[in-house]
């Protein structure tokens, strides 16, 4: 199958999935739920998250069983040299879900040879699927989507979130958002980055910044700001890499206002 008609299915099968798994969660929404932490205290994950990500990998497992797997719970397989790599958010904003909070959603994103290739987030609650494929502009619903044109920081819309160690570390997002609540003209910490960088690509916000996220958080969402015409890099105006990332996510209009202020709090 060539690279294009690779993707094409790549993109079905995540939309496939990202709808199941997403119907998986709205059926058990609102219903007592096993929760465990993880890294810490305020770091959950439920039985929901699992069976998510069980449903996710076995499909992707069977159907393309060379792909790796990058999955947030530790299923699947991420096979080194493999063409296309899946990285899997099975339940993004598990907080959320785990107290009944409606903002949360699956995030899969497909790299080919360490690049996003496509992207899909779907909120089960909205019934909101995103996607974008790399050079084909991004959708909501099969409907192009694109992000704002406000030029002026003070103007802004701007969200973020805090990451799970902020009660030992003493780098914990406070100091950049002090500045931006004086800098922006409103703030928002919803709880899903994945769903904080869709709503930069369609215009419900004009910026989003965060620290330590995992490559799971990102992978999807920062393909389909990109593809919406936004821009995204790390606090330094570079591209992502590594493991935990840090993450610039705007219209482009305000990303070097927003890079200044990072700067001056950091």
């Amino acid at each position: 199958m060539s690279g294009g008609g690779a993707r094409d299915a790549i993109l079905a099968l995540a939309r496939r999935l990202a709808r199941e798994a997403g119907a998986l969660q709205r059926e058990r929404y609102e219903e007592h739920h096993e929760i465990d932490t993880k890294s810490a205290a305020v770091d959950l994950v439920t039985e929901v998250d699992r069976a998510c990500e069980a449903l996710v990998v076995a499909a992707i497992e069977k159907e393309r069983p060379g792909d790796a797997i990058l999955a947030e719970e530790g299923g699947g397989q991420d096979r080194p040299g493999a063409e296309w790599r899946w990285v899997i958010d099975p339940l993004d904003g598990t907080t959320n879900y785990a107290h009944s909070y409606p903002r949360f959603c699956v995030s899969i994103g497909v790299e080919r040879a360490g690049r996003s290739e496509v992207g899909v987030v779907y909120d089960p609650l909205l019934d909101e699927l995103y996607h974008a494929v790399r050079g084909a502009g991004a959708f909501r619903n099969d409907r192009p989507i694109s992000v704002t044109e406000e030029p002026e920081l003070s103007r802004a819309l701007l969200a973020t979130g805090f990451a799970y160690d902020r009660r030992a570390s003493e780098i914990d997002n406070l100091d950049h958002f002090g500045d931006f609540l004086k800098s922006s003209r409103a703030l928002r910490r919803d709880g899903s980055a994945a769903l904080d960088l869709c709503y930069v690509a369609c215009g419900r916000l004009d910026g989003y910044w965060e620290l330590k996220l995992q490559p799971w958080d990102v992978a999807a969402g920062s393909l389909i700001v990109e593809e919406a015409g936004g821009r995204v890099s790390d606090f330094a105006g570079r591209a992502l890499a590594g493991s935990a990332v840090q993450i610039l996510a705007s219209n482009g209009h305000i990303h070097e206002a927003m890079r200044e202020v990072l700067r001056r709090s950091g």
